[in-house]
């Protein structure tokens, strides 16, 4: 596990990039968290760092929204926190989806019909700032976080 602080915004955009910059694909990603805890904020940076262009965004009330990468595969960003359960799943057509990124919030919505994580991400309000607890669900994902820890620019305030 690593746990990081995220001071402001920028330190939140700065994580988006690293995780952009040291991921391996394909990778499933579940973001946990209350509103506002800065979820969309670090999948926004994340897209960008990943060559994104135009508009992303929010799939709060659409659940799940597509981009193509420049390298041809495709990111999908996914919040759950409107549906019901996991059968809802079934009506947006994930079943046929083979992208290269899935950043999902609220996964335990979807418990069961979703891929195995790689990645978990919690992120809580922490005074003014945010703080990040990052933890390697796979072999992939365990590699990825000594990957990051090696990434230049976060400050790692525990590691386990």
């Amino acid at each position: 596990m690593m746990q990081l602080q995220l001071p402001d915004p920028d330190a939140t955009e700065a994580l988006g990039r690293a995780l952009a910059g040291t991921q391996a694909m394909p990778a499933v990603v579940h973001l946990h968290g209350d509103l506002g805890a800065g979820k969309s904020t670090l999948a926004r940076a994340w897209l960008r760092a990943l060559g994104v262009t135009g508009t992303i965004r929010s799939p709060t009330y659409t659940l799940v929204e597509r981009y193509p990468l420049p390298d041809g595969g495709e990111a999908l960003h996914l919040d759950l926190y409107r549906i019901g359960g996991a059968g809802e799943l079934e009506f947006l057509a994930l079943d046929d989806a083979a992208g290269a990124l899935w950043l999902v919030e609220w996964p335990e919505r979807g418990v069961g019909a979703l891929p195995l994580a790689d990645l978990q991400i919690d992120l809580a309000v922490a005074g003014t700032g945010r703080a990040a607890a990052l933890s390697g669900l796979t072999p992939d994902g365990r590699e990825w976080l000594v990957r990051l820890a090696n990434y230049a620019g976060l400050q790692v305030l525990t590691e386990a």
